[in-house]
């Protein structure tokens, strides 16, 4: 290709290039597609735009727009500028070269060997244009923090007036020959601030980030490595997986405890602090790891806000309750529900980390509610997420060191990437056992990489430890479980004991009450025995058993019937003394013969008058079979699930070919009497207001009438251009969309 004259614009450019750059272009920057350009004019109108120009440097990193700062520096925006030129800035580095290509395959640079940039390349810039690439000297901000604290209040707050707005001021100050004892002057002696020109200064960027109690940087061209330790691939892996068995558990303990006692909601949404400080005191959890643990359970669909089934006796809800999901949940294998949870946090459109905290107005951020909505917190996890799976295997991290690599990758993000909300996802993935010990799991590798699902469950599957079948009874009725048990063996412990506390080994604790609460259900005291011989690795307490013996002995004597209902006895004694026990006054026994009496209440009723009372009944159907009664627990319907995160969709290659194929049967004209596409019309208005030249626009009143008129652009922002109108002698404003035609006025 030859080279392009200095002043040639974008357009032309564009014009030039093959079709296969032209749909890189597209691939890159999908927004230009949206919808797809009539002609190239318009593409490179479109291209040059605040608004595309933002979403193309969006995800740049520090390298790339530290050239475009450059360019700017060096006026690029009103003249081409040699490529020589621009490396001798950064030392003739190869990574700007590099850099240089990728920004010219987006169309944010054009030329080959002198270069242009579009104007608005400085809206995409996190700082003021020039302040990176003239700022050269590495800046010491443990010493720049000394000198601030050491500021008198004038300093102080001309300093303070510059970080809340432009960081380029205007004062009479700068000029030599200025006393050395202004606030000016000495800012400046202190490297505080520099001089633009005898009467402008500018506030160095990382004063600024240090005032603003901002980590400072980025500033080397070369990324960041955020590697604190070197570790075995097989402890990373060992340490999520425990993370992910813990967290499981977790998830468990909080949907039977919603699903006995649902929450009620608060009016304006969420939870209110009491009903999570209950939450925490019921479950065990601490607040911030509760808080996560809801928020993910709520974007799994497991928990929701509604009215449950069967509704609650105390308020009138809404109540946050178990969806009829959770069920299926939790009969899932280990590392499905592990992918299940995962994916909710990748995609959780929430801060989990800020429930507590209070926010601009003074409130207290509450869980599950709309005030933790954030669009960013999906991208901000993958962006953490990648920057620690593109080291090598094994690599280590902490907070404030990947915190300056995200900040490297996306400087225009670095705001919400200081270490302390960076400290606070990597906290979260860390319990959902996404990383371990500071560095990434294996399965989570293959979940970046775009595996299926199926691909990253087995890779769990893989990394999770296999399921024990036995546990270790204790001779204080405590038993020890040294890892995940099998699902079926689980379910049958929990049924004869409760959990006491967990970790990488659970201890349960059994005693009468979980001993009754086994026979409720159906089991005999024989299958208790044989549980405990069959799966102890250490020999069953003679305790135990002589226990297990004697509340069996006890249960069943008295048998409730379901027919509205009957309670059977063989000890007529026992039946007589039931009937008379004062708890069983409000069921109204009748006794029908020596073993037998019946009631009105409702066998539930029936069966808690007489625990209440003492006895140890047992439910049993018209066959005389024991059977379990107890409710299955509150249920809300599953909600429609608020969408997750989903990136820009860019088309396929052949929907680019075909786009590119109209750009080129279009050319650079426009199609008999079609207006001009409102993009093109900006980027040309905007072209004007630059170089303070007149132009000629073809404009629609709101009346419909056509007319033609000689314009001087000042600016345009908000859809409207803002001009001085010599016909009317004013500064007038006129709607872009009105906008029919722009013409040089020299040629017009």
């Amino acid at each position: 290709m030859t080279e392009p004259n200095p002043a040639m614009p974008l357009g032309a450019w564009l014009a030039g290039l093959p079709d296969e750059q032209l749909i890189r272009l597209l691939q890159l920057r999908p927004d230009l597609t949206q919808p797809p350009p009539g002609s190239i004019a318009a593409l490179a109108a479109r291209a040059q735009s605040r608004q595309s120009v933002k979403a193309a440097t969006d995800d740049l990193d520090y390298l790339r727009l530290s050239v475009l700062d450059g360019l700017l520096l060096l006026h690029a925006d009103a003249s081409a500028v040699p490529v020589a030129k621009l490396l001798s800035l950064f030392g003739d580095d190869e990574r700007v070269s590099a850099a240089v290509d990728d920004l010219r395959d987006r169309a944010l640079i054009w030329g080959d060997t002198s270069l242009r940039v579009t104007a608005e390349a400085a809206s995409g810039l996190p700082w003021y244009p020039g302040q990176v690439t003239a700022e050269t000297a590495a800046p010491d901000p443990a010493a720049i923090a000394e000198r601030l604290a050491g500021l008198d209040t004038p300093a102080r707050e001309l300093l303070e007036r510059l970080v809340e707005g432009s960081p380029v001021g205007r004062t009479r100050d700068a000029a030599p020959g200025t006393p050395p004892d202004r606030p000016v002057q000495r800012l400046l002696a202190a490297g505080l601030l520099r001089q633009l020109d005898d009467d402008t200064v500018i506030l160095p960027r990382t004063v600024g980030q240090i005032m603003r109690g901002q980590q400072p940087g980025p500033t080397g061209l070369a990324p960041p490595d955020p590697t604190v330790a070197k570790l075995k691939v097989g402890d990373v892996d060992a340490a999520a997986a425990g993370a992910a068995i813990d967290v499981l558990r977790e998830v468990e303990v909080i949907l039977e405890t919603l699903s006995a006692a649902p929450v009620v909601e608060l009016r304006n949404g969420g939870l209110g602090v009491r009903e999570v400080k209950r939450l925490t005191k019921a479950t065990g959890i601490d607040d911030h790891r509760l808080g996560l643990i809801l928020e993910v359970a709520a974007a799994a669909g497991l928990i929701a806000s509604g009215i449950p089934d069967p509704e609650p006796q105390d308020g009138s809800g809404p109540f946050w309750a178990p969806t009829v999901a959770a069920d299926r949940f939790v009969e899932s294998p280990a590392a499905t529900r592990w992918y299940a949870l995962a994916s909710a946090w990748l995609d959780l459109a929430a801060r989990p980390s800020l429930i507590g905290e209070r926010g601009p107005d003074g409130k207290p951020y509450a869980a599950l509610s709309d005030s933790l909505y954030s669009t960013a917190a999906p991208l901000d996890r993958r962006l953490l997420l990648q920057a620690i799976a593109d080291l090598p295997s094994g690599s280590a991290v902490d907070a404030n060191s990947v915190a300056a690599a995200m900040a490297w990758r996306r400087p225009r993000w670095s705001t919400r990437l200081q270490p302390v909300p960076v400290g606070a996802l990597l906290t979260e993935a860390h319990t959902l056992g996404m990383v371990g010990r500071g560095a990434i799991a294996t399965p989570i590798r293959r979940l970046l990489d775009g595996a299926e699902e199926a691909a990253v469950v087995a890779s769990m599957e893989k990394v999770l430890p296999a399921p024990i079948d036995y546990f270790l009874l204790q001779g204080d009725l405590t038993v020890i479980v040294p890892g995940p048990l099998e699902r079926e063996l689980a379910e049958r412990l929990a049924a004869v004991a409760t959990i006491e506390s967990a970790g990488a080994a659970t201890v349960y604790r059994i005693s009468e009450a979980t001993i009754r609460r086994a026979l409720d259900t159906g089991c005999t005291a024989s299958e208790l025995h044989t549980l405990f011989e069959r799966h102890s690795k250490t020999p069953v307490p003679q305790g135990l058993t002589y226990l297990v013996d004697d509340v069996a002995r006890r249960h069943g004597q008295l048998r409730v019937g379901m027919a509205s209902s009957f309670i059977r006895c063989e000890d007529p004694a026992l039946l007589a003394q039931a009937i008379a026990a004062p708890a069983l006054a409000n069921v109204e026994m009748r006794s029908l013969a020596p073993t037998v009496a019946i009631s009105a209440a409702p066998i539930a009723d029936v069966l808690a008058a007489l625990r209440a009372g003492g006895f140890a009944p047992a439910a049993e159907d018209w066959s005389g079979a024991i059977v379990d009664i107890s409710a299955r627990g509150a249920r809300v319907p599953a909600p429609v699930r608020r969408r997750g995160y989903r990136p820009m969709s860019t088309p396929n290659a052949q929907t680019l070919g075909a786009i590119v194929a109209v750009l080129r049967k279009m050319g650079g004209a426009h199609a008999s009497g079609s207006r001009l596409d409102p993009a093109e019309a900006m980027a040309q208005l905007q072209s004007a207001a630059h170089q303070q030249t007149s132009v000629v626009i073809g404009y629609v009143d709101p009346a419909g009438v056509a007319t033609q008129r000689v314009v001087s652009p000042i600016n345009v922002r908000g859809g409207q251009l803002t001009a001085y109108d010599p016909a009317a002698g004013r500064v007038r404003e006129f709607a872009i969309h009105r906008v029919t035609s722009v013409v040089s006025a020299d040629t017009g």
